[in-house]
């Protein structure tokens, strides 16, 4: 199985930071206004997920949502979450720290379009 979204080493070192601050946590990617398109990691459930939500899967124990209508956008590439020195303007958690998380993308060969992570609905 593919998976449709992974982390960098710098995102997972992050996150283990992050988790030892607030717990268990999630992420968000929105097509929204503030940060665009920039992932936001979240303390688990101070975010509600609904049924305009996709399920991505997870990367390092974190749930990863994306908005129905972004994924459209996206739904032909992997992703991966990584960090960048620089300060976003959006509410995600690694602000403070003086770094942003980030995407990268590649597309999806033929093959591991064939053998892809199935997505779900949020709840």
């Amino acid at each position: 199985m593919v998976k449709r979204i992974l982390a960098s080493g710098k995102a997972t070192a992050v996150i283990d930071e992050l988790r030892k601050q607030h717990g268990e946590l999630m992420f968000h990617q929105s097509g929204g206004c503030c940060d665009g398109s920039s992932p936001m990691c979240f303390p688990k459930g101070e975010l509600m997920i609904n049924e305009t939500d996709v399920w991505l899967g997870t990367i390092h124990q974190c749930d990863f949502y994306m908005s129905q209508d972004q994924f459209k956008y996206w739904e032909h590439t992997q992703l991966t979450v990584d960090v960048v020195p620089g300060r976003g303007s959006s509410f995600s958690a690694e602000i403070p720290m003086g770094i942003r998380f980030v995407i990268k993308s590649r597309l999806f060969t033929d093959e591991e379009m064939e053998q892809l992570q199935p997505v779900r609905k949020g709840e």
